[in-house]
């Protein structure tokens, strides 16, 4: 990586609790996201409502050229 590591607190609330994942709507206007249940620690039941936080560094590009395998063969480069 190019850059560092800039760790940014993001917060958001629960919006769906299912057996496998949870959905989350990120403050701020972030959007919002869905998280294995096996990537939350909490020592309490899941409801919706609950207020959840975590921290998040920038996405970085690591290189120019894309993955074969993920690509459309009619796909241009």
């Amino acid at each position: 990586m190019k850059y560092g590591d800039k760790l940014i607190y993001i917060e958001g609330i629960i919006t769906e609790v299912h057996d496998g994942a949870v959905a989350i709507d990120l403050k701020g206007r972030l959007g919002s996201m869905r998280v294995p249940l096996r990537m939350l620690i909490s020592d309490y039941p899941l409801q919706v409502g609950q207020t959840v936080g975590f921290h998040m560094s920038f996405l970085e590009q690591l290189g120019p050229e894309p993955d074969p395998k993920y690509r459309k063969p009619d796909t241009p480069v």
